[in-house]
């Protein structure tokens, strides 16, 4: 028998959907409303969130929404809760429930990602709330000789250890251990530092317990650093990125690339040609800058363009989603 987990995961990877992460940090989310020219507030913070999560079509192109935790406690205008009002478009919410990446003792240069502490409590209480999937980001940087094996160790068993909690509250762990663009590696060493964190990740996951029909992964895609002299090819890409994840466990519900700072479009060119790549699990996506930063730009805080920033949001799922769906038209069951 299939375990809620693996049906909510499931139900997260449906073909032609992908999950919208609008789950910046208070301080991250008010930064960007300031550089929109939109004052920092609570309550804008709140409109605007409601402004993607009420999109109409929304639920055409996305299975779930990541929140963080002030979001996922707040309401609609209308009085209901951004869980209820998002269940009744028929997405999915989620929830943010790490508390960061801090740098890691005895590693210089390096991060560990917190918030284990009291985790399942927490985690209890977000299921309460109506969440029914959670995320935790590890961040991890290419630079010289790093990430070192120990930094990547101590973030694989932190993603682990929360893997763990979240599916025995029920609820789906997305697992996102992101190597970031920030750099000028080229795409082989990104390539290689990818592949060793996935390594230690499913090797962590295993020790804990974790069902991989159960979680979700949320990878980086293989990318050369944001500096780099060359550009890769969505093809280069593709290639490059299921090469690596062709190690991980066939049973894995789904993998949903985040898009990592990538242009929108080029990290929807990058989506589409992992399509023609046959692969055990579903290829999908699950991207926050690369969807909502356009309707962030055209909203600006007036709510006379509330239109104008769902229009924007509509238009970048719709390219995603039929980019994620192209890989029923290449490859017919």
């Amino acid at each position: 028998m299939m375990s809620t987990c693996a049906r909510i995961a499931a139900r997260l990877v449906a073909p032609g959907k992908g999950i919208l992460a609008a789950d910046e940090s208070i301080g991250t989310m008010s930064g960007r409303l300031v550089g929109a020219g939109v004052a920092a507030t609570e309550d804008n913070r709140r409109a605007y969130r409601e402004l993607l999560a009420s999109a109409p079509g929304l639920a055409d192109g996305v299975s779930g929404i990541i929140f963080c935790d002030e979001t996922l406690r707040q309401r609609f205008a209308d009085g209901r809760t951004f869980p209820d009002a998002v269940r009744a478009f028929g997405v999915l919410p989620g929830v943010k429930v790490d508390t960061g990446a801090k740098p890691c003792p005895g590693l210089p240069g390096e991060t560990v990602t917190e918030g284990l502490d009291g985790l399942a409590e927490r985690l209890a209480e977000y299921a309460s709330l109506g969440a029914a999937f959670a995320k935790w980001r590890a961040v991890l940087t290419i630079a010289g000789e790093l990430p070192s094996t120990a930094g990547i160790r101590a973030n694989a068993h932190a993603l682990a250890r929360y893997a763990a909690a979240c599916q025995q509250e029920g609820l789906v762990p997305i697992v996102e251990p992101e190597v970031l663009m920030d750099g000028d590696h080229s795409l082989r060493r990104c390539a290689e530092v990818t592949a060793r964190v996935h390594a230690a990740l499913m090797a962590e996951l295993a020790a804990f317990g974790v069902d991989p029909a159960g979680i979700l992964l949320k990878p980086n895609m293989v990318v050369e650093g944001a500096t780099h002299a060359e550009r890769s090819t969505p093809e280069q890409v593709a290639e490059a990125t299921v090469a690596v994840l062709r190690a991980l466990p066939t049973e894995l519900a789904g993998v949903a690339f985040l898009s990592g700072g990538q242009p929108p479009t080029r990290a929807t060119a990058n989506l589409a040609a992992m399509q023609e790549h046959r692969t055990p699990w579903p290829l999908t996506f699950s991207f926050g800058r690369a969807l909502v930063d356009p309707a962030l730009a055209a909203w600006a805080g007036d709510p006379a363009r509330v239109g104008a920033g769902q229009a924007a949001l509509g238009e970048r799922v719709a390219a995603n989603a039929a980019a994620v769906r192209r890989r029923a038209e290449l490859q017919p069951a």
